[in-house]
C-alpha cells in the first residue's frame, strides 16, 4: 500500500477545510431542521394524541384520513385562491412601483423609502390595524357609508363569496398580504431595472420605442428572470400564509379563510393531534417542494438567468 505524500496530505487538507468550516452550521441545521423534519415524517405513520405514551405505528391510516376530511380540502381550495388572488397581484404591480421609483428625481428616495415602510413594520401590527380598518365601525365602512352604502360591509365576519369565487373574509386577508409584500418585491425589482444599461434604452428610443412603449419592448423582456424569481417566492410565501389569518379571523367564519397552514396549526397546538398535524405538514412540503423544482426548472434554459 502507497504511503501518502505530504503533497496528499496537503490536497486533501485543502479539500478538507472547507467541511470544517461549516461543520457548526451543518450540525446546528441537523439538530434544528433535518433532524426534527425525519421525525414529523416518522410520526406521520403513526398515532401521537396521547404525548405520555409513545406513537403507535398506524401506517396510511392518517393519509386515508386526510383524503376524507373535508375541512382539510376546503383549506387547500383556500390555499389555492391565496395564490391565484396574491401571487399575480405581488409579480405585476411592484414592477409598476420599481419602474416609478426608478426615475431620477428629486426626493425620489423618500418615495422609495414610504413603498417599502409597510415591509418593515411587524405582521402583529398590520394585521391588527387592518382589524381595526375592516371593523363594523372601522374607516372602510365609514367611508363606504360617506359614499352612500347604508350598510357596512362585514370583511371578516362573513363567508359570503365575491363574483361566487372567493370569500370575502379571505379576500380581506390576502389586502394585506399583498400591502406588505408591494415595498418588498419592489426592490428586488428595482435591483433588476438598475442593472439595465441605459444605451439599451437609448437604442430603442432611436428605433421609435420611447414612453411607456419602452418598458414593453426592453424592460419587461430583460426582467423575465426577476419576474420568474417574484413569482416563485410570492407563490411559497403565499402557500405558507399564516400570522395574517391567525390574527385577523383565525380561520373563520365557517373555515372561509383556513389555510392549510392555520389548518396544521389548529391541529397541533389547539386539538393535540400531533400525528395528523405531520401529516397535513408533509403534504404541505411536498407542494413547496413542487414550487422549489418548478423555480430550478425555469432557472435552467440560458445561463444569464438569475433566478
Amino acid at each position: 500500500m502507497n504511503q501518502l505524500t505530504a503533497k496528499d496530505w496537503i490536497l486533501i487538507k485543502g479539500r478538507l477545510t472547507p467541511y470544517l468550516f461549516l461543520l457548526p452550521a451543518l450540525i446546528l441545521l441537523g439538530l434544528t431542521v433535518f433532524w426534527p423534519a425525519l421525525q414529523a415524517f416518522y410520526l406521520s405513520f403513526t398515532s401521537y394524541e396521547d404525548l405520555s405514551q409513545p406513537p403507535q405505528w398506524i401506517g396510511f391510516k392518517n393519509f386515508l384520513r386526510l383524503w376524507k376530511d373535508a375541512v382539510f380540502w376546503k383549506t387547500l381550495e383556500n390555499t389555492f385562491l391565496y395564490l391565484v388572488g396574491v401571487v399575480p397581484i405581488l409579480v405585476i404591480a411592484p414592477l409598476g412601483l420599481a419602474i416609478l421609483v426608478n426615475q431620477k428625481l428629486r426626493a425620489i428616495n423618500w418615495f422609495r423609502a414610504a413603498y417599502y415602510t409597510p415591509v418593515v413594520i411587524s405582521m402583529v401590527v398590520a394585521g391588527i390595524a387592518w382589524k381595526w380598518l375592516y371593523a363594523e365601525n372601522g374607516l372602510l365602512n365609514q367611508l363606504l357609508k360617506t359614499f352612500g352604502f347604508t350598510e357596512g360591509i362585514p370583511w371578516l365576519t362573513t363567508s359570503a363569496k365575491v363574483f361566487g369565487i372567493v370569500p370575502i373574509s379571505l379576500a380581506s386577508v390576502m389586502a394585506v398580504t399583498i400591502w406588505k409584500g408591494l415595498g418588498y418585491y419592489m426592490v428586488i425589482y428595482l435591483a433588476g431595472l438598475q442593472s439595465i444599461p441605459a444605451d439599451v434604452y437609448e437604442a430603442a428610443a432611436i428605433d421609435g420605442s420611447d414612453g411607456i412603449r419602452k418598458h414593453w419592448d426592453v424592460t419587461i423582456p430583460l426582467m423575465k428572470p426577476y419576474l420568474a424569481l417574484v413569482a416563485v417566492i410570492s407563490a411559497i410565501s403565499a402557500t405558507k400564509v399564516f400570522e395574517e389569518v391567525y390574527i385577523m379571523t383565525q380561520g373563520g367564519p365557517l373555515n372561509s379563510s383556513k389555510t392549510i397552514v392555520y389548518y396544521l396549526y389548529e391541529r397541533a397546538f389547539s386539538d393535540l393531534e400531533i400525528s395528523y398535524a405531520c401529516t397535513i405538514g408533509l403534504v404541505l412540503f411536498l407542494i413547496i417542494l413542487g414550487l422549489s423544482v418548478l423555480r430550478l426548472v425555469i432557472s435552467q434554459p440560458g445561463g444569464d438567468n438569475l433566478v
